[in-house]
């Protein structure tokens, strides 16, 4: 069984705040993972063109950016943040025709799931990670983003203020 997560988000629209904190708590539930604090941050695209390239020397924004905070002696992290670019998600909900906080729950879980020790780095590896967005998403009531695409979705980055990407 899963311990609570200890759950922040930073996003000035209330009501998103409220469908993110609901969503994002089902969702680890779902996952028990070692993950017990969790910050979500929505930000503009200035600020995590910022971050990107202070963490990751990469220019322009990105999608969203986990970082590692603390971990316990396995080696699991146990507290992290999560931060998602607003702008980003904008562009990208109009493309595919999407509500707004749907394609930020995505960004967010995306974080989350790497936080939790699922990586995208290669295509196996970002099958097995979008199959569990989807699967996630689907029980949220959300719906699939990535089922029956044969080809993975390009993760731009993520960052860890110790060093290296998660």
């Amino acid at each position: 069984m899963s311990s609570p997560l200890h759950l922040s988000i930073r996003d000035p629209d209330s009501r998103r705040r409220a469908f993110l904190r609901r969503h994002i708590l089902a969702a680890h539930a779902r996952l028990s993972p070692g993950l017990r604090e969790l910050s979500v941050a929505v930000v503009d695209g200035r600020t995590m063109s910022d971050l990107h390239r202070r963490f990751l020397n990469r220019r322009g924004p990105t999608d969203v950016m986990a970082f590692e905070l603390d971990a316990d002696a396995r080696g699991r992290v146990t507290a992290g943040e999560v931060v998602v670019c607003i702008d980003v998600a904008r562009v990208a909900s109009r493309r595919r025709g999407i509500a707004l906080r749907h394609e930020l729950l995505l960004y967010a879980l995306h974080g989350m799931l790497h936080l939790c020790g699922y990586d995208d780095r290669n295509a196996a590896d970002s099958r097995r990670m979008h199959a569990m967005e989807d699967a996630l998403l689907s029980e949220l009531g959300i719906g699939p983003v990535f089922a029956g695409r044969n080809v993975p979705r390009r993760r731009r980055s993520r960052g860890n203020p110790g060093g290296g990407p998660t």
